[in-house]
């Protein structure tokens, strides 16, 4: 079965690169839908050179617990963002996916979409043997007994209930950089990684890279099946103020 979003792999870029080839992504899929052939979206897949994303909250920057030395000697750079949530690292070894997807098309909302996501990472787990949960208070996917580590992230932002932004699995980045902020706002609450969880060597992330697009591409089939005008009208662009960005 052909996949419904193209897949895009972009390799190792810098964070605000990758931000400008999302923009670029966006207004595609915004044309192709005000020229009355919408497309459900594409899949963007990267790892970044080391990075701490903030978003605009206003608590984000003390999250940053480094001082600009200490990051200097790490190599880690420093970027604000537009995404929902708060503070977030990426780097080599963590898998982050951009989904470039409708929103309207698809009949979601920003919550909704958010709940998807973080669907499609369980389900990745899954594949490799590590049960995946979700925190009421928290989004994101944790793994282990409660009150369980975070494995990965979610952070987005709608422009025009099209999506950007999206998701940061640990497959294998350094973790001592994840010292260096609060992850995620989040004081007390651990972060961990399939290679902590499941030893060295599994699994590889090109294994993770394709099994993330099959199950995205899987639920997307799923939501262009059910999606009708009742999603639209309790969860449309009528709370885009409210529901965008979603946390992370």
């Amino acid at each position: 079965m052909n996949p419904l979003v193209s897949v895009i792999e972009l390799g190792r870029v810098a964070y605000r690169e990758a931000y400008d080839i999302q923009l670029a992504h966006v207004e595609e899929v915004l044309a192709a839908r005000e020229a009355g052939a919408p497309e459900p979206g594409r899949l963007l897949l990267v790892e970044h050179d080391p990075v701490i994303t903030v978003s605009r909250r206003k608590t984000a920057p003390g999250h940053v617990v480094a001082t600009r030395e200490r990051l200097a000697a790490a190599g880690v750079d420093v970027q604000e963002t537009d995404r929902g949530g708060d503070v977030t690292y990426h780097g080599p070894g963590q898998l982050v996916a951009y989904p470039i997807l409708d929103l309207r098309l698809l009949g979601l909302g920003a919550h909704s979409y958010v709940r998807l996501l973080e669907q499609v990472i369980i389900d990745t787990l899954a594949d490799v043997g590590l049960a995946g949960w979700r925190d009421e208070g928290a989004t994101g996917v944790w793994v282990g007994d409660a009150p369980g580590a975070k494995i990965a992230a979610i952070g987005v932002r709608l422009r025009k209930w099209v999506s950007m932004h999206g998701l940061a699995i640990n497959v294998d980045p350094d973790m001592t950089h994840f010292d260096l902020i609060v992850p995620c706002g989040l004081a007390g609450r651990g972060v961990t990684s399939l290679r902590a969880q499941l030893g060295d060597g599994r699994p590889t992330m090109p294994g993770v890279m394709q099994s993330l697009a099959r199950h995205l591409n899987a639920r997307v089939r799923e939501r262009l099946t059910q999606a009708d005008a009742s999603d639209a009208r309790v969860d449309g662009p009528e709370h885009a103020g409210r529901a965008s960005p979603s946390d992370a």
